[in-house]
């Protein structure tokens, strides 16, 4: 348990220092093809529908990777 917390703590620390030091950088998430965007007059409906499914096919096999 403790090395997957220093794992997922040193891997939440490069995302935050990549996104401090080059902001840019994750722009395409959230944007992808699939994700669906709804926009009316009065408001806006946000699912990103394929951008979870990456994440939770990353989380999936790091979990595997680290299970080990």
């Amino acid at each position: 348990m403790a090395k997957f917390l220093i794992i997922s703590g040193a891997t939440i620390l490069l995302i935050g220092v990549l996104l401090h030091f080059v902001p840019g950088s994750l722009n395409w998430f959230g944007k992808l093809p699939g994700d669906i965007d709804i926009r009316t007059g009065s408001g806006r409906i946000y699912i990103p529908v394929v951008s979870m499914l990456i994440i939770s096919i990353v989380l999936s096999l790091l979990f595997q990777i680290f299970k080990r």
